[in-house]
């Protein structure tokens, strides 16, 4: 049996987590529009400065979002690769 695994590709690993926590973040605004996950919202809120549920305010949020997740994606990733032994 081959445990042998591929190194990620750090760069690719932090825009998919980039572009996954910006759509989650704009998905719970809209949701937070109807009264659901209000208090993820207002907690949000708290860490991205100027997202809320309006058009503007998921622009920002989202734009907030991509910079955080993709930063810890990449983080991520070059910490996974750097442990398995395969840092670049």
């Amino acid at each position: 049996m081959d445990t042998e695994t591929a190194p990620l590709d750090v760069r690719a690993f932090g825009l998919a987590c980039g572009v996954l926590w910006a759509g989650a973040v704009v998905v719970l605004g809209l949701t937070a529009r109807i009264g659901w996950g209000r208090r993820w919202e207002r907690l949000l809120a708290d860490v991205y400065r100027g997202y809320d549920e309006t058009a503007s305010g998921l622009v920002v949020g989202a734009g907030w979002a991509f910079l955080d997740g993709c930063g810890g994606g990449v983080a991520f990733a070059w910490l996974y690769n750097a442990l398995a032994g395969r840092g670049r």
